[in-house]
């Protein structure tokens, strides 16, 4: 994503903690009629995607989680104080997050979930209103509420289960942003969690952890008019906090310096060369970790911004 000149401090954010307000909250009652509304969650609570269930062994006891499989209780609650220039401090990541692996619940209702068992994608175009009504759009956004196509794709999550995942992107590059994620799903890239990012969304407190892999928010460029490559639905951030933005001393998500290093072995690491970078450069899109003023590991555009 654009740290630099699209939208400042807080539409930085909310793209990152998204996931994380969706995971802690109902949705807003007759947001989308269509689809049954999903129970409050926790983001460790989800029995579908938390490997924290104890599994006996057959010589009794428990096995406990690996590290990292386990979102921690305070995931998206603890509030960072707020620099000068409005982002969060930067902090150390904490221990639960240095191998950050575990898969939140996403916002796409049983009755829309993908069927079968290997990969399938489909594409809604134009999107249906109830989706567009749950999302950033309004009149205001450089595109069209028309323009917009609704996609869900199914992906590998770093519990290694198949879950579906649901963007808005411009629906010119629809089914190419479908070819895109299903050798994803071939490579077995894991994802933590795939949503619509919500208008409440928009002004978030830091917390310098969240993940969601998403594409289309409205907002503008920081003192300007025009508006980021994610408003008109051209860009996609693909696990945030295993790819970090980076400029200068400021990195968000702000607890994600443990992922500066990119030559650790970590699942969900972008990785030059990797299926991720491979996959969106044969669609013609553009990587962020290839920027010279500044490194964007989760960024991928059509126009390179």
């Amino acid at each position: 994503m654009r740290r630099a000149r699209d939208g400042g401090p807080r539409a930085v954010r909310l793209a990152l903690a998204a996931g994380l307000l969706a995971a802690a909250a109902c949705s807003a009652p007759g947001s989308d009629p269509a689809q049954p509304e999903a129970p409050t969650v926790a983001p460790s609570a989800s029995a579908r995607s938390d490997p924290s269930r104890e599994v006996t062994p057959r010589g009794g006891g428990t096995l406990r989680p690996r590290p990292g499989t386990v979102p921690p209780p305070w995931l998206g609650t603890r509030v960072l104080p707020e620099r000068a220039d409005g982002f969060g401090e930067v902090r150390p990541t904490p221990r639960p997050l240095r191998r950050r692996a575990f898969t939140l619940p996403g916002s796409v209702a049983p009755a829309a979930e993908l069927p079968g068992d290997g990969f399938a994608g489909r594409v809604v175009a134009p999107a249906p209103a109830r989706v567009i009504a749950r999302s950033t759009w309004e009149p205001r956004c450089p595109v069209g509420a028309g323009e917009l196509a609704w996609v869900r794709v199914a992906f590998h999550g770093f519990d290694d289960a198949r879950h579906t995942g649901e963007l808005l992107v411009a629906s010119t590059w629809a089914e190419d942003v479908v070819d895109v994620f299903a050798e994803l799903y071939a490579a077995r890239f894991p994802i933590e969690q795939m949503r619509i990012t919500r208008a409440e969304e928009l002004d978030v407190p830091p917390t310098g952890d969240g993940n969601n892999t998403g594409a289309f928010v409205c907002r503008p460029v920081t003192g300007g008019t025009s508006f980021s490559e994610h408003a008109y639905g051209r860009a996609i951030d693909v696990n945030p906090f295993q790819n970090p933005y980076v400029r200068d001393d400021l990195v968000v998500p702000e607890l994600a310096s443990a992922y500066l290093d990119r030559d650790r072995r970590a699942p969900g690491i972008i990785r030059e060369g990797g299926p991720v970078v491979e996959a969106f450069a044969r669609i013609g899109w553009v990587w962020g970790g290839d920027y010279t003023s500044l490194r964007d590991w989760q960024h991928f555009s059509s126009t390179g911004g």
